[in-house]
């Protein structure tokens, strides 16, 4: 094991993040334990499968058990029932098999998608421990291609279940006190910084209670520090919107339709834009050489969709992915239902062309917390064990989570397809403490504190007195000396919001400023530059 710990953390190595590297966290930073890894032997299925057939037939329901599936969690039992009996009268008997066999508890599948026969989990005697360090080290996980991959755990047949966040593209958690979720949503925190760097992934963490996810405080991901006051919740909600706005408008103005499109076209654009700065300094070297000290010459280049001023020392950046994650979305619901509903509402609907993604837990799956707003736009959904059926169906639109061990066992609805369970991964405290203080050497997190700044007045307004926006001129301005237009190219040199640079571009238009959108979104500017 230890041998295969040095092979892999040999493989992941350093990345180039800048000026500078980035070392992924090792594997060796996490734990695992073999003597909790057991199994049930062969003697104990074959009798409990003598019991439950017994049982069955007491309560005149024939049958056979035609397969054994042993799991880390629980065994399935596949019992063929035989002809004319009613599936009813199999699902109504789930407590009186648990009482007969002596289990915990027993959760019935009926009938198993795509067989002919009735499915009995019944949980092993001895529990199997899934440990996050199996999966991370897992092929299924170290070839995801994708940076919002996330171990989730194993199938009820020990097979590693590893998740793209991506295709989700969004994930509603749900769970009682003790379900295993938080500890889920550590698993899945620590399955993206065991994957991306701050340039593939940012963070914005929530944890009103302030418990969990304060741990990961300093990390060089996150956007902000975490987040604990609800307010200031509901503003980085908004700020993600006006964010998922913005990126569209960036797409539209490079003609693609994703973020990953966007990506490589800004790859090839920064290798065009190092081989232009190369190609400007020999220049400049050789005028130097030639003529001696005097006014340097200007040498740019416009190529592809963006002009790129060789005086400008930054080349085009690339968007990272931004997951905004939640620890308790109740809170949130208390503080400022309609205004959150909106905002989630709206990133779940369009934010997955723009890398903005969402990952919601909560322990009160109630209709007020989860509406039906919301949950229309989550399809990928996990439930923990809940104390009632009702809830169960509040998250999966089925019942089963009520029977759930807790302790890590989910049921699994990935994008509305069938409902399966899998049993959560685990990762300690002093695991994620260790790899904090690893990634924290990596360096310091670059924080975005205006995302959370409160705003006294709407900023995107106008002046309530005037026609014509004051920051107006400047715009005009900075288009015709920059001959560019967009936007976000508003946004970022005069510090405005969206809805109110995009106001001011509406009214260049009018003016005769700059033209109407083209098919790809472009604008021409009309005007010359002021002398």
């Amino acid at each position: 094991m230890r041998e295969r710990e040095r092979r892999l953390d040999a493989e992941r190595g350093f990345i180039k993040l800048g000026d500078g590297a980035f070392q992924l966290p090792p594997i060796s930073l996490l734990h695992y334990d073999a003597s909790q890894c057991g199994g049930t032997d062969r003697e104990t299925m074959l009798e409990l499968s003598a019991r439950l057939i017994k049982v069955l037939g007491e309560f005149k329901v024939k049958g056979e058990v035609t397969a054994i599936r042993p799991g880390p969690v629980v065994t399935m039992y596949e019992f063929a029932p035989a002809p004319g009996t009613r599936l009813k009268s199999i699902t109504n008997l789930q407590h009186e098999v648990a009482m007969a066999l002596g289990a915990v508890g027993v959760r019935i599948v009926a009938p198993i998608p795509g067989k002919s026969v009735v499915g009995f989990e019944i949980p092993n005697k001895t529990r199997e421990t899934v440990f996050l360090k199996e999966l991370i080290a897992d092929d299924a996980f170290r070839k995801a291609k994708s940076h919002l991959a996330l171990a989730l755990g194993k199938d009820i047949d020990g097979a590693p279940v590893v998740v793209d966040l991506a295709k989700m593209p969004h994930l509603l958690v749900a769970g009682t006190t003790g379900s295993g979720k938080s500890v889920s949503v550590n698993s899945m925190i620590v399955s993206l910084l065991y994957n991306a760097t701050p340039e593939d992934v940012r963070l914005i963490m929530v944890d009103p209670k302030m418990l969990e996810l304060s741990l990961y405080e300093g990390i060089p991901h996150l956007l902000l520090p975490v987040v604990t006051d609800p307010k200031k919740a509901n503003l980085a909600l908004r700020w993600a919107v006006e964010e998922m706005d913005r990126r569209y408008d960036l797409l539209a103005s490079m003609g693609v339709r994703d973020i990953n499109t966007y990506n490589r076209k800004i790859e090839r654009l920064r290798k065009e834009w190092e081989a232009r700065r190369l190609e400007a300094a020999a220049a400049e070297a050789r005028r130097i050489a030639e003529e001696g000290d005097g006014e340097p010459v200007e040498v740019t280049e416009e190529r592809g969709q963006l002009a790129l001023d060789l005086d400008d020392d930054r080349p085009p950046q690339r968007l990272p992915k931004i997951v905004v994650i939640i620890d308790e979305f109740a809170d949130l619901m208390m503080c400022a239902p309609k205004e959150v509903e909106t905002s989630v509402a709206r990133i779940a609907q369009k934010a997955r062309a723009a890398g903005i993604h969402l990952i919601l837990a909560t322990q009160r799956p109630s209709v007020d917390v989860i509406t039906g707003l919301i949950k229309a736009n989550f399809p990928s959904r996990i439930a923990f064990r809940v104390t009632a059926k009702v809830d169960s169906r509040t998250i999966l639109d089925t019942g089963g989570a009520e029977a759930l061990l807790g302790s890590g066992d989910m049921l699994f609805s990935d994008r509305g397809r069938e409902v399966r369970r899998v049993h959560g991964t685990y990762v300690g405290e002093d695991e994620i403490r260790d790899i904090v203080e690893h990634l924290k050497k990596q360096g310091k997190p670059v924080y975005n504190l205006d995302i959370i700044r409160p705003r006294d007045e709407d900023e995107d307004q106008p002046p309530p007195d005037e026609d014509r926006d004051e920051m107006y001129d400047r715009a005009v301005a900075l288009v015709a000396e920059t001959r560019q237009v967009s936007i976000s190219m508003i946004q970022r040199r005069l510090r405005v919001g969206y809805n109110r640079a995009a106001r001011m571009v509406e009214m260049m238009e009018r003016e005769g400023v700059v033209s109407p959108p083209d098919g790809t979104n472009r604008r021409e500017v009309l005007i010359s530059p002021a002398a």
